[in-house]
């Protein structure tokens, strides 16, 4: 059912993505009241100088009304 996509800077080894994908979904599950396998997480590395214009500047868009949780930085 859910996927969920993490997007972050690289540098993390794939065992910390891996925790981090379970987590996301542990909790995605509790919150949704949804078995674990219901799940699937992938994890892109965004390079720091494609971040702006690949991430930053859609998420902060006022028009996008799918981002939940806005950056505070």
């Amino acid at each position: 059912m859910p996927h969920i996509t993490i997007q972050m800077y690289p540098g993390r080894d794939t065992e910390t993505k891996r925790k981090l994908a379970e987590a996301v979904a542990k909790t995605a599950a509790k919150e949704l009241n949804r078995g674990i396998e219901h799940f699937s997480v992938s994890i892109q590395d965004v390079p720091q100088e494609e971040w702006n214009d690949k991430v930053y500047k859609k998420v902060t868009d006022p028009e996008n009304h799918e981002v939940f949780l806005k950056p505070g930085y």
